[in-house]
């Protein structure tokens, strides 16, 4: 009796903070997982190494770092034809993402399209290059992440807000294009995490989005992951379109 067709998540910034626990949650869910790396390849390889201690009663999902370059094209082709050469390319999670925070009038050009090219074009370019596995396969779930910051705006992140609401945009019209197809697409919209990026944020912004949440506490990337994870199942296959925002109510 022939093995089951190992199904694939491909997880886009798999080596940061959120993207190593989206990475531990499919691989729990009993996905291989591609850990998707820009730079950072050792931090990948251990993500893809602790995705084996994430799956219950001692079992072992294969997971393998992947470079994916989400503003290379040729790097993400070669990223899904990868996923689709190991079975059968079920998620995708476009996660990759930067904050280059500043007042509009003092940010530049340059510093505007690469948040735009990294935060927006890089979940078109892997979503487009996704499309022909899945709609093949008539099954997929894309699940992209935005920010609180898409639906309430920030002062001083300006480029990262505009970027992760065009996602919100992408993720809504290409929810009706596929989903007679099988295929479901939606947000995860986090509130304040604490990771590197946010880490990284300036004093003001920082605090003026933690201020945001009536629980009064920043969100864990378990939490975010377990919302990623709950999106990608197959008991969610009736939720397209949608934005879920894991914010402690920042959006209420």
């Amino acid at each position: 009796m022939s093995s089951p067709t190992p199904t694939i998540a491909l997880v886009s910034g798999g080596s940061g903070g959120i993207g190593a626990a989206i990475c531990r949650h499919l691989a729990a869910a009993g996905h291989t997982v591609l850990v998707g790396y820009g730079g950072n390849r050792d931090a990948a390889e251990k993500v893809a190494i602790d995705c084996a201690s994430a799956v219950p009663h001692g079992g072992e999902v294969p997971a393998e770092a992947i470079h994916l370059d989400v503003t290379d094209e040729d790097s993400v082709t070669d990223a899904v034809a990868r996923a689709t050469e190991l079975g059968t390319l079920a998620v995708v999670v476009n996660n990759a993402g930067v904050a280059d925070d500043d007042l509009l009038v003092r940010l530049d050009p340059t510093r505007f399209d690469r948040t735009v090219e990294v935060n927006l074009r890089g979940a078109y370019l892997v979503s487009r290059a996704a499309m022909r596995p899945m709609m093949r396969a008539r099954h997929g779930r894309i699940v992209n992440i935005a920010s609180i910051v898409a639906l309430r705006g920030n002062a001083g992140q300006t480029a990262y807000a505009a970027s992760k609401a065009g996602l919100i945009g992408l993720t809504k019209s290409l929810a009706r294009e596929v989903a007679r197809k099988g295929i479901t697409v939606n947000v995860v919209a986090p509130g304040f995490v604490a990771t590197a990026m946010t880490d990284a944020l300036p004093d003001a912004a920082r605090e003026a989005l933690l201020g945001l949440a009536p629980t009064g506490r920043a969100v864990t990337t378990d939490e975010v992951a377990a919302a990623v994870r709950f999106l990608t199942s197959d008991e969610a296959g009736a939720i397209t379109g949608a934005v879920l925002p894991v914010d402690g109510g920042a959006a209420i």
